[in-house]
């Protein structure tokens, strides 16, 4: 009987040991190097969070994304640096409470605003603003970027004189068998699309559709996939609406156009960033400038959006929220205030409630929540 008991026991102290716990990563626009511009924290099934680890020496990580393993994060960095735009590699260790910078690549552009990696974890994408390009990295097996494999950039703009003179593309987001790359470009009114060939050495592929035209002056910045894989969401940064589009074999198809704002705001539009929450039935976008807040939306089983409320950020210029991957918790990063605020989320109504609960962090830009 006591053997027995004492093999239960082990049993389950090893399954404490080996639970995966949520991280919440943050970046930051930091060009003190004595600050740590990269922090990490857990996230526990109440909503308390512990610091895990930081960066210091680290030049405005402003967008961070975390690699499929769980084992490196990857971040723009040296971001609006004249002539010194990059990406950078740091090896994260949860046991040893342990973030440590690996090496770092030019990303090609003074701007880097986002960075994509591949499943296979084998290639890092990233999208250059100011320039309006998008560059390819593979990745080593150590974690660490690789030098440069592809690099394409873009002249053309749209309509408006003072914001679309060129090219800005704002994001690189992988289709969901991850065998296309879409980048929403905000200067041309397009989301640009390359087919992905994991296998070649010069992996983006022009396709016959490079690209779909969003409505004039929309400013097309962030983009998400339903999690059925049907629907795709484009997030307008500068009409502030969401375009909803049919999703198939690398072609978008509109089917809604909905704002992201109450009717009695008319102008000075900065949405920002889109999420559809784990079990598909509510999208979420944020707002920055005059209302700093998520607008929130139900999701019909034909992917048409409804808007059932809003949620303030309880601070200025919400850039980048997250949702962890269970969809309990909202995390917003407000870079002007900044604050890290974290919301529980309802799974029935979709509606955020703040817990509270914060995380202070000068210039946060950039939240990431992973189980690992």
């Amino acid at each position: 009987m006591k053997k027995n008991l004492f093999i239960l026991f082990a049993v389950l102290l090893s399954f404490v040991s080996f639970a995966q716990k949520n991280y919440v990563f943050l970046g930051s626009y930091n060009r003190d190097l004595n600050a740590e511009s990269i922090q990490v924290y857990e996230l526990d099934n109440k909503g308390n969070l512990t610091k895990v680890a930081g960066v210091k020496n680290v030049i405005n990580p402003s967008y961070l994304t975390i690699s499929p393993n769980g084992k490196y994060v990857y971040a723009c960095t040296d971001t609006k640096t004249p002539n010194a735009g990059s990406v950078s590699s740091f090896e994260f260790n949860p046991e040893n409470k342990s973030l440590v910078f690996l090496n770092k690549q030019s990303s090609k552009g003074e701007n880097p605003v986002y960075v994509s990696v591949h499943k296979s974890g084998k290639w890092l994408v990233n999208g250059n603003y100011t320039e309006g390009s998008v560059s390819v990295h593979p990745i080593l097996e150590n974690g660490k970027i690789d030098s440069l494999a592809q690099n394409f950039q873009y002249a053309d703009g749209s309509t408006n004189k003072e914001r679309q003179t060129r090219s800005h593309v704002h994001s690189v987001v992988f289709s969901p068998e991850n065998d296309y790359l879409f980048m929403p470009d905000l200067g041309a009114d397009k989301i640009r699309c390359y087919a992905f060939d994991e296998n070649q050495k010069r992996p983006l592929v022009e396709t016959k559709n490079p690209f779909t035209k969003t409505d004039l002056e929309a400013g097309p910045r962030h983009f998400t996939f339903h999690p059925n894989k049907k629907f795709g969401y484009c997030i307008e940064e500068m009409a502030g609406a969401v375009s909803v589009y049919e999703y198939k074999n690398g072609t978008l198809t509109k089917i809604q156009r909905i704002n992201t704002h109450p009717d009695s705001i008319t102008e000075s539009f900065e949405s920002s960033d889109v999420h559809i929450s784990p079990d598909g039935k509510f999208l979420y976008a944020s707002n920055r400038g005059k209302e700093n807040n998520i607008a929130i939306f139900s999701i019909d089983e034909n992917g048409l959006l409804k808007n059932i409320g809003y949620q303030s950020t309880y601070g200025k210029h919400p850039r980048v929220f997250a949702l962890d991957e269970n969809g309990n918790f909202l995390i917003a990063a407000n870079v002007n205030s900044g604050t890290a605020i974290l919301f529980k989320r309802d799974e029935k109504t979709g509606l955020l409630k703040k817990t509270g609960k914060k995380i202070k962090m000068e210039n946060v830009s950039c939240v990431q929540i992973r189980k690992i």
